[in-house]
C-alpha cells in the first residue's frame, strides 16, 4: 500500500508541473497589453518628407514671358484669332504663323501671342502707296474737307488729314476710299455700340470693296458678324464687311477698289444690312472721315 501511495502521489505531482508548465507557455504565447515597438532606426534612415506646394512646378501659358510687352496680346475669355486679329489690325493666318499655332481653334485663355510681324515677314498687301519714313499723317478731325484728285482716275478722298496732323513713326499709308453701298446710313459710328456704319439695302445688293486689298478673312467665325470679310489694305489698315447673305471671295485673294465681294444680307442681324468698319492699326473709327460726301 505504501509504493502505490507513493506512485499516486508523484503521479499527482507530475501532472500538477505540466499544468503549471502549459499555463506558461499560454501566457507567453498571448500578447496581452504588449506595449507597441518603437523602430528608431527605420525612422532616422527613412525620413518623410512633404513637398511644399509653392515649389511644386506651375505650367504657364504659351509666351508667357512677353505679357505686358509692346507688339504682344494676352488672349482673354471668349477670344478668337478672327477676332484678336480685328482688334490688332493683323490677318487671323498671319497670327497663326507669327505664333506656330497648328489649329487656330485652339488658343487658351492667358496665353501671349505676337500681334506684329517679325522683322523679316511682311504682310502682302495690293498695290502698297510708298511713303516717307519721315512724313506720316494722323486721323483726319471731323467734317474735314475733301480734297480734289488731278488723275482722273481716283475718287474723292474726305479722309485727306492736314499736314500739321503728322505723327511721326506712324508709317501710314493714305488710300482713297469708295463706299461699299448704295443704301442709306442707318446707324451711325459709335465707339461702344456700333464700331462702324449700318448701311440699309436690299437682300442681294453688291458690297463693293472699298478700297485695295487682300482678303485676310472670309466667314461666318465672329459672333455677331455673321458672314463676314475682313480686307487687309496696307500695314495701317482693315476694312469689315459683316452680315453678307452671300461671300464672293475667298482668303488670301487680291481685290481692287470698287469689286463686287459680296452680297448684302441680314446674317446675324435683325434686318438686311451691311455693317461696315474701318480699323486703324486695330482701332474701328469712323468710316465716314474716310468716304467720300455724297
Amino acid at each position: 500500500m505504501g509504493k502505490k501511495h507513493m506512485f499516486g502521489a508523484r503521479r499527482v505531482e507530475l501532472a500538477g508541473a505540466c499544468v503549471a508548465l502549459l499555463v506558461l507557455a499560454g501566457c507567453g504565447s498571448t500578447p496581452v497589453n504588449r506595449a507597441p515597438v518603437e523602430d528608431r532606426g527605420s525612422s532616422v534612415s527613412k525620413p518623410t518628407t512633404v513637398q511644399d506646394p509653392r515649389t511644386q512646378a506651375v505650367k504657364q501659358p504659351q509666351g508667357f514671358e512677353n505679357a505686358g510687352k509692346a507688339g504682344y496680346y494676352t488672349v482673354k475669355p471668349g477670344d478668337t484669332l478672327t477676332r484678336i486679329g480685328l482688334e490688332t489690325g493683323q490677318g487671323p493666318k498671319d497670327l497663326a504663323r507669327w505664333n506656330a499655332i497648328d489649329n487656330p481653334n485652339l488658343i487658351e485663355v492667358g496665353q501671349v501671342l505676337r500681334v506684329v510681324p517679325p522683322a523679316a515677314d511682311t504682310v502682302a498687301v495690293a498695290k502698297p502707296v510708298a511713303t516717307s519714313s519721315a512724313t506720316t499723317t494722323a486721323l483726319p478731325a471731323a467734317g474735314a474737307a475733301s480734297s480734289a484728285a488731278s488723275a482722273p482716275a481716283p475718287a474723292k478722298a474726305a479722309s485727306a488729314p492736314p499736314a500739321t496732323a503728322a505723327v511721326a513713326g506712324s508709317g501710314e499709308d493714305e488710300l482713297a476710299w469708295i463706299w461699299p453701298g448704295n443704301g442709306p446710313i442707318v446707324a451711325g459710328f459709335d465707339e461702344v455700340k456700333n464700331k462702324g456704319l449700318d448701311i440699309g439695302g436690299n437682300a442681294g445688293d453688291p458690297v463693293l470693296a472699298a478700297g485695295e486689298g487682300k482678303v485676310v478673312y472670309a466667314g461666318a467665325g465672329l459672333r455677331g458678324y455673321g458672314n463676314l470679310i475682313i480686307l487687309k489694305h496696307n500695314n495701317t489698315y482693315l476694312t469689315a464687311y459683316a452680315h453678307n447673305q452671300t461671300l464672293l471671295v475667298k482668303e488670301d485673294q487680291t481685290v481692287k477698289k470698287g469689286q463686287k465681294i459680296a452680297e448684302m444680307g441680314n446674317s446675324d442681324a435683325d434686318r438686311v444690312k451691311l455693317h461696315f468698319e474701318v480699323r486703324r492699326q486695330g482701332k474701328p473709327v469712323d468710316p465716314v472721315k474716310y468716304l467720300p460726301p455724297r
